[in-house]
């Protein structure tokens, strides 16, 4: 039997990098993985729908060029050969991330992994074998959650998963959820020519995020044709024909909307289904595996990680959290702070946040002050034609102390790295607004913004 330091079951983005990070610090190390390396964000989610998004936006542009001169109103996106690129690209990254596994010496098994006991994982593929450790590390991230409606079942009905699986070039289609997941595909679906309709069933779209970033972005995409419905709750999909009918209730009102396709994107559950065996096994609340800032779970040897745990599903959260984890394994600090974590929508224009909105700022008795740059003056902004775009900060209101950040403009999910740094670091505005930024840039508003 093969004995090891440390054994990573699940080769997403947290999987693969604590694994890595744990070869580095002299672990010995097997990492188990029943799909593909890189998981779901790589294959089914942060990848596949980048580069969907890239192709599309770069259509809808070229389609709108007539003003900048650039006559191309007859483009148009060939899907099987994007989804070619796609499927190429994907490809080529999940053997860079097998390759730097191979040359850290971290043994790769292929099958799903079963913990059995303490120290004890099976892993069954073509032959089933069973591996000894002294720590596991739980990474399996999560998959999309079931909606109980009618009609959930029939063709033409799909996952994230599945639609970014087989991405057709349809001319209709309504999507279920206005989340993150849910406004990304209206954005693709858009910029596509399709006809998207949008059902939420609360109040606004983005909900979880700044307020202001549903508001604008809901007038955006109603100008680009994207209908979008608040309140609208999923009651019942029937096939009629070529199409699908969702009926739903929008304000208590019952309504009906008709499409080719349905995706669902109303959230995402931990893939922890047979994971455990039935003699040993965490305590667990609805399928998630309730673990500290560290990783550590209520067993000891066992720690758990990014979407299985419950908390922010984000890639590069849980690479965060699985360097802590490993850290704490090691004897040493954690590294990573867990507690300043940017979020991004790749949406046109993008969207990112990090720390505190001034609402929860305030909820928490927070004395604030909010300052708020719109982008309209900005050359970059101007000469790309973006969107409706801002950028807001929050300070705190006696100290200058910047508690957090909302941008909606052009490259927001690389800008909000700076925004991220200042929380981390308890800067204040002045001293941002000491930093040159080059011209033109859509960065050089933070500049703009922290000396006005």
């Amino acid at each position: 039997m093969e004995k090891y330091d440390l054994i990573v079951i699940g080769a997403g983005p947290g999987g693969y990098e604590a694994a890595l990070e744990a070869a580095r610090g002299g672990m010995r190390t097997a990492l188990v993985e029943a799909g593909e390396v890189g998981g779901t964000c790589l294959w089914r989610g942060c990848i596949p729908t980048k580069i969907l998004l890239h192709t599309a936006e770069l259509a809808k542009e070229a389609r709108q060029g007539g003003p900048i001169g650039l006559e191309a109103s007859d483009v148009r996106v060939d899907m099987a050969k994007l989804d070619a690129h796609k499927d190429e690209t994907i490809r080529g990254m999940a053997q860079g991330i097998e390759g730097l596994l191979k040359r850290q010496k971290v043994d790769l098994y292929r099958g799903k992994g079963r913990v059995l006991g303490p120290g004890r994982v099976e892993v069954a593929g073509e032959t089933s074998l069973e591996l000894e450790t002294k720590e596991i590390l739980i990474a399996v991230g999560s998959t999309p959650a079931p909606l109980p409606v009618k009609g959930i079942g029939l063709e033409g009905v799909l996952s994230s998963d599945q639609i970014l699986r087989d991405p057709r070039p349809y001319e209709s289609l309504i999507i279920v959820g206005g989340g993150v997941i849910g406004m990304e595909f209206a954005t693709l679906y858009g910029a596509l020519g399709c006809r998207v309709t949008v059902l939420e069933a609360l109040d606004s779209v983005l909900a979880n995020l700044d307020r202001e970033f549903g508001q604008s972005l809901r007038m955006i995409l109603k100008k680009q044709g994207v209908e979008i419905h608040t309140s609208a709750r999923l009651e019942e999909i029937r096939r009629e024909g070529e199409e699908l009918t969702c009926l739903y209730t929008e304000k208590g009102a019952p309504a009906q909307a008709s499409a080719q396709a349905v995706l669902v994107a109303v959230g995402r559950r931990p893939n922890t289904e047979g994971l455990f065996a039935s003699d040993w096994a965490p305590p667990m609340e609805r399928g998630r595996i309730p673990a500290d800032a560290n990783g550590r779970t209520g067993l000891e040897g066992l720690w758990a990680i990014g979407d299985v745990t419950g908390g922010i599903q984000l890639a590069h959260a849980a690479t965060a959290q699985g360097l802590n984890a490993v850290a704490c394994m090691l004897g040493r600090a954690p590294g990573q702070r867990l507690d300043v974590v940017p979020s991004c929508v790749y949406t046109s224009p993008e969207i990112a946040t990090v720390g505190l909105t001034a609402d929860e700022a305030k909820k928490q008795g927070i004395p604030v002050q909010v300052k708020k740059q719109a982008m309209g003056g900005n050359g970059k902004t101007i000469l790309t034609r973006q969107e409706r775009s801002f950028l807001k900060v929050v300070t705190h209101g006696e100290t200058g102390v910047i508690l957090g950040a909302q941008l909606m403009c052009g490259r927001a999910t690389d800008m909000i790295g700076e925004f991220s740094s200042a929380v981390a670091n308890g800067l204040t505005l002045a001293q941002l607004a000491g930093v040159i930024r080059p011209h033109p840039t859509f960065n050089e508003a933070v500049w703009e913004l922290a000396r006005s």
